[in-house]
């Protein structure tokens, strides 16, 4: 199982974390590849506001493409199979590296552009179908823990991006190495990379079977099923398993996977897509784009010297994806609801010292020290809740029929929200500044309000389980 996990990993969500933060290590290579190569197309120069456009563009067609990617992962889970939706998903990840790796040798900035919307597209497939996959091959006293796979290599893989940005600093690595990470004739080199996880998926993963659940309700496939089952969970303990997923395939008496906008409809799941769409939204807008901004203002508050801070950001970074194997330790112990609530609850406590920190930052020589605390405290939390619980709720909210839909709507409202918070961030610190945080300690507190009235602990239930707990929801207490 552990080793499914990898596989289904290193060419998932591993590529999206990568791909988010390896675009910035490279970042005045590309703002002079775009003026040379505009020098040399229309002999003048690149004007600094269509620099500054182009480079936006570059960064931010990658959430575009894990927009598009959202919409269609679902369909090609259902057509594909999860397995083989994530292999073809490779092939999008090595043409986009091809793109990348050949934009500079050709001068064709447009090729760079192409190939962030293709990676990004890569980035929403497998960050739709790897929680679907683990979650419907993992047995139900493991699920959560498996599942936390995907906030492990998704943190794992901006951690790498993070020590590919160090390139510069590395001295204790030998110059050819450092070469290697960020010299400017190697920069094609390093934005191809990317296809080095979707290779080494392609090597990997189809020495695993299909989802169990699957081959049996939507294939109808019950030998394939078993075997598959035995695979994952061994002779002596996969028919439990098999008697959960016919009980299931029964209940679902034939029904069709739906669509997105089915489930909009179809009040059998109405609380469930409110709970994913609000958990989706509140990961994404509950600041922890702010703390990694104010981070190295609050890091120089400190005293650190501003060659040493970006060792610092990496700190952030390792302690980012510490808690996610941590969370992935406790999950199955603890219990979904307490961790979220918990680092909601958390969050917003550290937003509010923070708020009063960054005002009274020169009052005490302490408080700048009490600000680069709340920073860790705050990722930490993150990790710890909304970080890793959100995805395998979302998994486990819903039937073998609704459950690609549902994955398809939260991977669109996290890439919107992504793609927003991007665009009205800078304002919003710029209007209220360090005040910023007063917003997020709001949503974060009502988030957590509404996951405490609303969420019940779906701990070592089954599928079935957990929608009879939502039916009273659903219903009405009295259906």
């Amino acid at each position: 199982l552990l080793l499914a996990v990898c596989a289904v990993g290193i060419g998932g969500t591993f590529q999206y974390g990568y791909n988010v933060s390896i675009i910035n290590a490279p970042t005045q290579h590309i703002h002079k590849f775009l003026n040379e190569t505009w020098s040399s197309r229309y002999q003048k120069e690149l004007n600094p506001d269509l620099l500054t456009f182009l480079w936006s563009v570059i960064a931010s067609i990658f959430s575009l493409g894990g927009l598009c990617g959202a919409l269609v992962g679902g369909s090609m889970a259902i057509r594909l199979g999860r397995k083989g939706a994530l292999l073809m998903n490779n092939v999008i990840a090595i043409l986009a590296s091809i793109l990348m790796g050949i934009s500079f040798p050709t001068g064709l900035f447009e090729l760079l552009i192409a190939g962030r919307f293709l990676i990004g597209m890569n980035s929403g497939i497998g960050f739709c179908v790897q929680p679907l996959y683990i979650g419907e091959f993992a047995p139900k006293h493991l699920r959560g823990g498996l599942a936390m796979g995907t906030s492990i290599f998704l943190t794992g893989g901006i951690l790498t991006g993070q020590i590919i940005g160090l390139r510069q600093e590395m001295l204790f690595f030998p110059p050819c190495f450092v070469e290697l990470l960020g010299g400017e004739k190697h920069v094609p080199l390093l934005l191809s990379s990317s296809c080095v996880p979707a290779l080494a998926q392609l090597l990997f993963l189809p020495w695993f079977p299909e989802s169990p659940r699957y081959l049996l309700i939507d294939r109808g496939d019950e030998l394939s099923c078993a075997k598959a089952l035995k695979r994952f969970h061994g002779s002596s303990e996969y028919r439990r398993e098999m008697e959960d997923i016919q009980r299931e395939c029964f209940a679902l008496d034939g029904e069709k996977p739906k669509k997105p906008w089915q489930l909009f409809t179809d009040r059998g799941v109405r609380w469930q897509l409110i709970t994913v769409i609000v958990m989706t939204m509140g990961q994404q807008l509950s600041g922890i784009n702010a703390i990694y901004f104010y981070a190295t203002y609050v890091f120089e508050q400190a005293g650190i010297l501003a060659e040493k801070i970006p060792y610092v950001t990496l700190g952030t970074g390792v302690c980012e994806c510490l808690t996610a194997l941590s969370c992935g330790l406790l999950i199955d112990h603890v219990g979904r609801r307490c961790l979220i609530i918990g680092g909601y609850v958390l969050m917003t406590l550290w937003c509010t010292v923070l708020t009063f920190s960054l005002t009274y930052q020169e009052l005490y020589p302490w408080v700048p020290y009490m600000s680069m605390a709340c920073v860790f405290a705050f990722i930490l939390s993150f990790g710890l809740g909304p970080g890793g619980i959100t995805n395998t709720l979302t998994a486990e909210l819903f039937v073998q029929s609704s459950r690609p839909a549902a994955h398809m709507i939260a991977g669109a409202v996290s890439w919107i929200s992504f793609f927003t918070i991007g665009m009205l961030f800078p304002f919003i610190v710029n209007g209220l500044q360090q005040y910023c945080f007063v917003v997020f300690l709001l949503e974060c507190f009502f988030v957590a309000a509404f996951i405490f009235l609303i969420i019940p602990e779906t701990k070592n239930k089954s599928f079935l389980e957990i929608k009879k707990e939502f039916h009273k929801l659903n219903f009405g207490r009295n259906a």
